[in-house]
């Protein structure tokens, strides 16, 4: 059977650069400013703006990217990650995916958000954004400021799921839990981490000690037999079995292929999963009730993504993009934004997401634009 295609693996063109002087950090900030500085008028319900985000951001907390120049698909040219039908369906893949997610675990685990994901919430204490969707699967952003809005679009990592009761299990215990069962790779796990092979947050560094990671928490080790690692059932489905299933686990623990039921997942939406309605809809709901939308660290690669870009400008709402390197179909996005501008219209910049952000706050909070105006946020007096 061949392999299923994933798309967007080629490299994507160079990024436009909007205006012209966001070649250049004080550039790139000062457009920035310029961008989410509030409208006179506004015929959005918040006149805010609204962040999505991608794996670009998060890259600084060391954990790998997907088309960066260190990233997954750059990289290594044969990943193939795992598809949500065949985890669903094959016991043989969900002991291999288990099996490195167990190594992966210990590195996203102990990662925090980094200045880039601070400044966003920064950004939201001083009124500028309504929320942030995020592609991420980390955890970051709520982290790093869980007073502002974060729908996570394609789920979240810190949990696992019952595909058939729904239940959440914390996946910082099902790591114990697959270390309890897995003694030989606890001990494997041990000695890589000792070796400093997964505590290393260089991905280069990381390929020349013979591994491959992928931001999802994933570490593939060649030569490793996946078939003796097993992992544990549903405690809500083994207590409880849903009507007309049956969940079996061995002496120890381990989830049986006799099972009907009581397979855990993690939280997240695999390729081939749908993203849930509510999702969708809450995702909608915050491209149409702001005024803009800004892109961090994301080449909009996905369709889930693209798409909501793609909606705002369909609103006629302005479209900023930072990003290192490509984005899909940024040529589409910025056909009506002159290069000659201040970034009012429309921002592409490519450069460092934890150096651009601080900056821009640092700027915002000192009240100046792109060519010196205010951008002071009007603010009512306490006894209006």
């Amino acid at each position: 059977m061949p392999l299923m295609r994933i798309p967007y693996t080629a490299p994507l063109p160079p990024p436009i650069i909007l205006p012209t002087s966001a070649s250049t950090l004080p550039g790139a900030v000062a457009a920035l400013a310029d961008f989410l500085r509030p409208p006179t008028t506004t015929t959005a319900p918040n006149g805010k703006t609204v962040i999505l985000s991608g794996a670009g951001i998060s890259v600084a907390s060391g954990l790998a990217d997907y088309r960066g120049s260190n990233g997954t698909y750059t990289l290594n040219k044969t990943y193939r990650p795992i598809y949500y039908h065949e985890f669903c369906a094959n016991h043989e893949a969900r002991k291999r995916y288990w099996a490195r997610s167990f190594l992966g675990w210990t590195n996203l685990h102990k990662s925090r958000p980094n200045k880039a994901h601070y400044a966003v919430g920064q950004l939201g204490e001083m009124g500028i954004l309504s929320s942030v969707i995020t592609q991420n699967v980390d955890s970051f952003h709520p982290k790093a400021h869980p007073g502002l809005r974060t729908l996570e679009l394609h789920g979240y990592l810190r949990s696992t799921v019952c595909l058939s009761c729904r239940t959440e299990y914390s996946r910082e215990s099902f790591q114990q839990d697959l270390a309890a069962l897995n003694p030989s790779w606890a001990v494997f796990l041990s000695e890589m981490l000792s070796s400093g092979a997964l505590s290393t947050e260089n991905p280069l560094e990381r390929r020349l000690k013979g591994l491959k990671t992928n931001p999802d928490g994933d570490v593939d080790v060649p030569g490793i037999e996946y078939t003796t690692f097993r992992y544990p059932a549903c405690p809500a489905c083994l207590a409880n079995p849903p009507t007309g299933t049956k969940v079996q686990q061995s002496r120890d623990g381990a989830w049986e292929p006799t099972s009907t039921a009581g397979v855990l997942k993690p939280a997240v939406i695999m390729f081939g999963d749908s993203i849930p309605d509510p999702v969708k809809l809450a995702v909608e709901a915050a491209v149409d009730e702001a005024e803009r939308i800004l892109v961090l660290g994301s080449s909009l690669a996905t369709y889930s993504a693209w798409r909501l870009v793609r909606r705002a400008q369909e609103l006629g709402k302005p479209v900023g993009v930072a990003n290192l390197g490509g984005v899909r179909g940024e040529e589409q996005f910025f056909a009506k934004v002159g290069a000659g501008g201040e970034g009012r219209e429309g921002v592409r910049c490519s450069l460092p997401l934890e150096e651009v952000l601080p900056a821009l706050v640092e700027r915002l909070r000192a009240g100046v634009g792109a060519s010196g105006m205010s951008t002071e946020i009007f603010r009512p007096a306490p006894w209006g």
